[in-house]
């Protein structure tokens, strides 16, 4: 367990904001881990578990307590066979997409379409990490936590997780930290069916077909480099936390009030809005679509220091030199141009730390 002070933390995040922290201890182990969070939970002072710092949003003042930061490692096959496919416990401080590549080698499949996506294992199931057509919940069988209530480990079934799109029972609260993530991969050479278009095209197969794991993996990589998602220190359209909005989730009603201001916006023979039906029978619809038909298109607010990234307008980005106010300012004024726009309201993905939208 190592132990610093006055960490700015900025450097432990992906976006590159933050103010410091008053004292960060590291963890390589999920006994230390527990011992690090039972420490300031009796000290009663506050705690900020981070991960990989890829869906964080620090304020400029920082975090006037303890942040622990999740280094355990530990990739754990527990069985295989071809009824019950791979099990496999994986730690929290693993590198997500380093697991990605482990499963595409091994010939665990269901997790490949999330190929790049920067951050921490233990961050996964909190958000219900996902990405062309596939997400966490898929194959995530338990996920172990430390309850800070109960002051004991306890372990939550899938059932139990209450996964909803890029939402858990993990997200919004602070009383479990997760330990580690039980998964349950099919034993196969081949993807799970593709079911992204531009995915399709990359690969040159037709919707629905099941490629390779490597080369599906590839062109999953290709499609977010493309997009600047997959980190880069070099490229600022990368010093970001991926999608910063979620993609809203209408009633129908709402969903076709949207559609006639849409029109009404942009003219009755423009291309109608995207629309992805929810098994629940809401729509899904597309947040880049709304930001970039509401004004915002990809660079604006170049020079920076924030702006959004000049190839996906889903991501705000830190140009250089950037404030979390900066970040945060140019989020508000993004939401606030949809909503006058198309009377929808945008929600932010990060976790967002001494600062609210």
């Amino acid at each position: 367990m190592q132990e610093h002070h006055d960490v700015p933390l900025s450097t432990l995040t992906t976006m590159r904001v933050g103010g410091p922290a008053a004292r960060v201890v590291t963890v390589e182990t999920t006994d230390e881990l527990v011992d690090a969070v039972r420490e300031v939970d009796d000290a009663d002072e506050p705690l900020l578990v981070v991960s990989g710092g890829s869906n964080l949003v620090v304020s400029d003042a920082g975090f006037a307590g303890t942040v622990v930061r999740v280094a355990t490692s530990g990739i754990t096959p527990e069985s295989a066979d071809a009824c019950g496919g791979a099990v496999v416990r994986v730690a929290a401080g693993e590198v997500w997409d380093d697991v990605v590549a482990r499963a595409v080698d091994e010939g665990w499949a269901g997790v490949e379409g999330l190929s790049g996506i920067p951050g921490l294992t233990g961050a996964t199931p909190l958000q219900n990490v996902g990405a062309y057509g596939q997400d966490v919940s898929q194959t995530i069988a338990q996920v172990r936590t430390w309850d800070r209530e109960e002051q004991a480990v306890k372990t939550f079934f899938n059932a139990d997780c209450r996964f909803t799109y890029r939402h858990s029972r993990f997200k919004g609260t602070d009383r479990y930290v997760v330990l580690d993530v039980l998964f349950q991969f099919e034993l196969a050479d081949l993807c799970r069916p593709i079911a992204y278009a531009a995915l399709a095209d990359g690969l040159g197969v037709d919707l629905g077909a099941r490629v390779p794991l490597s080369d599906a993996r590839e062109a999953v990589l290709e499609q977010r480099r493309r997009r600047g998602m997959v980190l880069d220190v070099d490229d600022p359209d990368t010093w970001s936390c991926g999608s910063f909005f979620t993609n809203p989730i209408l009633t129908r009603d709402e969903f076709d009030a949207f559609a006639e201001r849409a029109a009404q916006r942009l003219g009755f023979d423009a291309p109608t809005p995207p629309r992805f039906p929810e098994q629940d029978g809401r729509v899904k619809t597309s947040a880049a679509w709304l930001i970039e038909k509401a004004g915002f298109g990809k660079g604006f607010g170049l020079p920076g220091p924030a702006a959004l990234s000049t190839k996906h307008t889903l991501a705000i980005t830190n140009r250089g030199g950037a404030t979390a106010a900066d970040v945060l300012g140019l989020a508000r004024q993004v939401r606030a141009g949809v909503r006058e726009a198309f009377g929808v309201e945008l929600v932010n993905e990060p976790v967002l730390v001494g600062e609210s939208l």
